[in-house]
């Protein structure tokens, strides 16, 4: 009887192999050649599921973007605003070896969707989702201001958002700076969510 293959599994396992590549030599060294090696498998058998460089990228571009979301989907919320606020941005920053990688390819997908607008397209849908999740999570948390609280929270999440891909680029060629580099995180998040001021 002939084993069944998992299509959606074998097509994760070869969109990590594209990001491991990414991440060690570059994007200019992702083919569909290089990439079945890395995923040992033939290029036949990566053709299956992708038949150009393009689509590799696309949806390597993806999975990276779907691993961001699920850590951050693991943060407990019910933690208090800032250090909920501060665990949400940690699980995006490349903060160990497997992030790094993440990272490494991010910065890289980034780069080619300034000249690519298909990959631009699915970076800037990655981003939307991440946005409005995170508007949503501080709106519920009553961060709100001013006449209308929900664009409020939606500036306030571009500001977080901006703040955590600065310090990922940062930790990417300096890791080094990684304790300061957190303590700029902190500093950041004391002027962005400031202490309710007290009623009289």
């Amino acid at each position: 009887m002939p084993r069944t293959v998992d299509r959606a599994q074998q097509r994760r396992q070869i969109g990590a192999a594209v990001l491991r590549l990414a991440a060690e030599q570059g994007l200019d060294e992702v083919s569909v050649r290089t990439v079945a090696a890395a995923a040992g498998r033939s290029p036949g058998a990566v053709q299956k599921y992708f038949r150009t460089k393009d689509e590799l990228l696309a949806f390597a571009a993806e999975l990276a973007g779907e691993r961001v979301e699920e850590r951050m989907a693991a943060v407990e919320r019910g933690l208090p605003p800032r250090e909920a606020l501060r665990a949400l941005v940690l699980a995006t920053l490349p903060v160990d070896a497997e992030r790094r990688a993440e990272a490494a390819a991010q910065l890289a997908f980034a780069t080619r969707a300034a000249h690519h607008p298909g990959l631009g397209a699915i970076r800037r849908q990655v981003d939307q989702g991440v946005r409005e999740a995170l508007g949503g999570w501080l709106a519920s948390a009553g961060h709100g201001r001013g006449p209308d609280p929900a664009a409020d929270c939606l500036a306030l999440a571009d500001a977080v958002l901006a703040l955590s891909d600065g310090l990922a680029l940062r930790l990417l060629y300096a890791p080094d700076d990684r304790e300061a580099l957190l303590c700029a995180l902190d500093r950041a998040l004391e002027a962005l969510l400031p202490p309710p001021v007290p009623h009289p």
